[in-house]
């Protein structure tokens, strides 16, 4: 078994020797801890795969520490220069077509493109500059399972299996990053994120594709999140809307096993909450929601007493579209009027 490090910033050059040495290195970015592999290291790729129990046509996002660096992989064009320019470094994703015989087919699920980012975190630049080498980073935790906002929560489900963690504190936006496919006649948003459908159109001005897509179980998925499950932890877990709380919370005391709640501050002060075990602060607003969601999810899934999870959804509007999908896709769009039937 591996012994897994956790290494802080100035233990950087541990982390660049693990990398270039063929090994397994998280990362922290403003969205979410990833899994870095040299990404021209198809050895090295596929013991991602191996690490987190991922499928194999499920693709990789390469991470890039300059513009300059997609060049070496990736077909740019005139959308994803005027991307660039106005979102990287940030939680922006982009489909492009993949260059013959630079990134293995492990990277890119066996398509014919790519996805590319260049996280806002000086930290991980700074990692994919010394070992010179773009980064593949999908979400450094088991596949599937609620994705990882700390060093310790990546040192919780991956320990044994990669050389190291690089602690850089909580990440600030806490889930993924907007997903945007310019290969295609439309722009074509397949994963959302912080940047939204509406901000991509300012920039580029042309109409963007916001209708998620379904994908069968025979197709390959263009980008991470599409097809297979994703965010859930062990336990059940339930959306409630704003208006259902006050059922929810007496279904919740009526059960012989402690129920986690996860709501807001307003939510929790208005429903009298504040101070009790099993309830789960997102905070004072959308953005704390966000940052907060997969490590409340975690903390109930580690919790041995608590078997069903209830979770706050936020008004649905674009900014938010992003922890809706993720609290949907954990619940598997159950919501708590269920549990009153």
């Amino acid at each position: 078994m591996v012994q897994t490090k956790i290494w802080k910033k100035d233990e950087l050059d541990q982390a660049v020797k693990a990398i270039k040495r063929g090994a397994l290195v998280a990362f922290p970015t403003e969205t979410v801890y990833g899994l870095g592999a040299d990404a021209f290291n198809e050895g090295a790729v596929s013991k991602v795969y191996a690490a987190k129990g991922r499928p194999s046509d499920n693709p990789l996002i390469v991470h890039v520490a300059d513009v300059d660096q997609v060049a070496r992989f990736a077909e740019r064009n005139d959308w994803a220069d005027k991307l660039m320019t106005a979102f990287w470094p940030g939680p922006l994703t982009m489909i492009l077509p993949v260059k013959a015989d630079t990134v293995s087919t492990t990277v890119t699920g066996g398509l014919d493109t790519v996805a590319v980012r260049m996280p806002d975190s000086d930290l991980t630049r700074e990692l994919i500059r010394l070992t010179d080498s773009p980064l593949v980073g999908p979400s450094a935790n088991t596949s599937g399972k609620p994705s990882p906002t700390t060093a310790q929560h990546v040192y919780h489900d991956l320990h044994g299996k990669i050389a190291g963690v690089l602690d850089d504190g909580s990440t600030k936006i806490g889930v993924e990053s907007t997903v945007i496919d310019l290969s295609t006649d439309q722009p074509a948003i397949l994963r959302p994120g912080k940047i939204t459908p509406a901000q991509i159109e300012m920039v580029l001005g042309v109409p963007v594709d916001s209708a998620l897509k379904h994908v069968d179980a025979n197709e390959a998925p263009k980008a991470p999140g599409m097809k297979y499950r994703h965010y859930a932890p062990d336990k059940d877990v339930y959306m409630v809307n704003d208006a259902d709380w006050t059922k929810a919370i007496v279904w919740a005391q009526g059960q012989l096993e402690p129920v986690g709640l996860m709501l807001t501050n307003d939510q929790i002060i208005a429903h009298q909450l504040s101070g009790m075990d099993f309830v789960w602060s997102l905070g004072a607003d959308d953005e704390s929601a966000a940052a907060k969601l997969f490590a409340g999810l975690r903390r109930f899934d580690d919790w041995p007493e608590v078997n069903t999870i209830l979770v706050t959804t936020l008004p649905d509007i674009a900014e938010n579209a992003a922890y809706n999908n993720r609290l949907g896709k954990a619940a598997g769009d159950h919501l708590v009027n269920e549990l009153f039937e």
